[in-house]
């Protein structure tokens, strides 16, 4: 099952409720690109936009966490409405933590679980993980910056997941982030 989940920040940001409203009546989740400048290299937007976007929409909406000490604001987000909230493995791995903690943490908020790997994270790094997360996001571009084209070696690090996923038996689901559009989806 493919769903379609656009990131707002393709959105005009001076008529955002105009652009929820739309992605409310025809895409399946409102993906929140969150970035703090240091993890990846821009800063995006904060809390405030998570909540103004909160009260108007009606789908889901899945935040994935570019940011430095993502496990600091796991709460927040559950607060704010927040269904699925993805942090990058390289973020766990560079502090020391555990993505399994991690993952464990966001589920015990009531959140679906997702671990967000660049297109220079090994995949084999994240295959032990398929069984745990709900979802695996697959970064098809380099996080932090919008406009970039889709990698295509992301099809190969895909199957492989896929191919752990078939393995595994697990539920987990892949997400994929990054240059996608009509001519690769």
């Amino acid at each position: 099952m493919r769903q379609i989940a656009p990131s707002i920040l393709s959105a005009d940001f001076l008529n955002l409720g105009r652009d929820i409203e739309t992605l409310n009546e025809s895409a399946d989740l409102i993906h929140l690109d969150v970035m703090d400048g240091c993890q990846v290299p821009n800063i995006s937007f904060g809390f405030s936009v998570v909540e103004a976007v909160s009260t108007i929409a009606r789908i889901p909406m899945d935040a994935h966490l570019m940011i430095v000490h993502p496990e600091k604001w796991f709460e927040r987000f559950s607060r704010l409405g927040v269904s699925a909230l993805s942090f990058h493995a390289e973020a766990a791995d560079n502090q020391g933590d555990s993505i399994s903690d991690f993952i464990q943490r966001i589920k015990s908020l009531g959140m679906k679980a997702g671990v967000a790997i660049n297109p220079d994270y090994p995949v084999e790094k994240i295959l032990p993980y398929v069984q745990e997360a709900d979802f695996i996001l697959v970064m098809s571009v380099f996080a932090g910056f919008g406009g970039q084209k889709f990698i295509e070696a992301t099809y190969d690090r895909v199957k492989a997941i896929k191919s752990e996923i078939d393995r595994t038996g697990s539920n987990c689901i892949i997400e994929v982030d990054g240059g996608v559009g009509t001519a690769n989806i």
